[in-house]
């Protein structure tokens, strides 16, 4: 039973997005991204550690601003395929594309507070991942064009579920000198009295190829596409942004725990 929750409901979110985005008034627009970032995974003992993560988002694959992003977070494993992490993100977006997100077309701060948990399994050869956040945002606003800061960084809620599954191109499982391929897909809804047009905030589909090359590095690359929804109307009609590109990722692993340094 386990094991057919694991692989079913995941199939249920990407049969539900569509649904979801099925509008005939929208407006949109479309954008050709790159999305490259590192992440350092930092274990201090069998129980607890931390993530560091950069992300670096360019529009035009590499020539335009999009967004900048740094998140930090402590972990604490639960059991062994569970785990809970609490941390704090910062973000700045800029005013790309044909439509800008913010309606003034500035650039935008936003402070973060997030709590996730992550739940692993296996299925045969396949590594499945969800991953459920729940997240407190403080997003920048403009009260007029003149401003050249934010002065108004109303709160909103947000939550996220991805569902990831990773298969080995070679063995049964995914170890040092290993390549394998990466799909995941996430789904973000909006909540909360500050949430206008975008209940549905956006999704996120990936393929991606990677290798492992010890337990310390691996690299991960490939396609994203990305839908997003406006908080606001133009027009008396909801704006969707199509965002297709591709993504690059480091992963470092750092074994900080008095057991490796015996």
């Amino acid at each position: 039973m386990r094991q057919k929750f694991s692989f079913f409901l995941p199939i249920l979110v990407f049969l539900f997005s569509p649904i979801v985005l099925a509008q005939n008034t929208r407006l949109s627009t479309h954008n050709n991204i790159g999305w490259y970032g590192a992440t350092g995974n930092f274990r201090l003992d069998e129980k607890w550690g931390f993530i560091a993560e950069y992300q670096w988002r360019r529009d035009n694959f590499i020539t335009d601003k999009q967004q900048n992003m740094i998140r930090i977070s402590g972990t604490y494993q639960v059991h062994p395929r569970v785990q809970f992490r609490v941390g704090y993100a910062w973000a700045q977006t800029f005013p790309y594309g044909e439509i800008p997100i913010n309606r003034y077309g500035k650039d935008y701060h936003e402070h973060r507070a997030f709590e996730m948990i992550t739940i692993t399994d296996k299925l045969s050869i396949l590594s499945l991942l969800h991953r459920f956040t729940l997240e407190q945002r403080w997003v920048g606003r403009y009260t007029s064009a003149d401003l050249s800061h934010e002065d108004q960084f109303p709160y909103r809620n947000r939550f996220r579920y991805m569902f990831r599954m990773a298969c080995p191109l070679k063995g049964e499982s995914i170890v040092d000198k290993t390549s394998y391929l990466v799909l995941f897909n996430e789904l973000s809804v909006n909540f909360g009295k500050n949430v206008n047009e975008n209940v549905f905030d956006q999704n996120r589909l990936g393929l991606l190829f990677g290798h492992r090359f010890n337990r310390g590095f691996s690299i991960e690359a490939g396609y994203i596409s990305q839908i997003l929804e406006y908080g606001r109307e133009i027009d008396g009609r909801n704006v969707f942004q199509y965002n297709n590109g591709v993504m690059a990722n480091a992963i470092f692993n750092f074994d900080l725990s008095k057991k490796s340094g015996k």
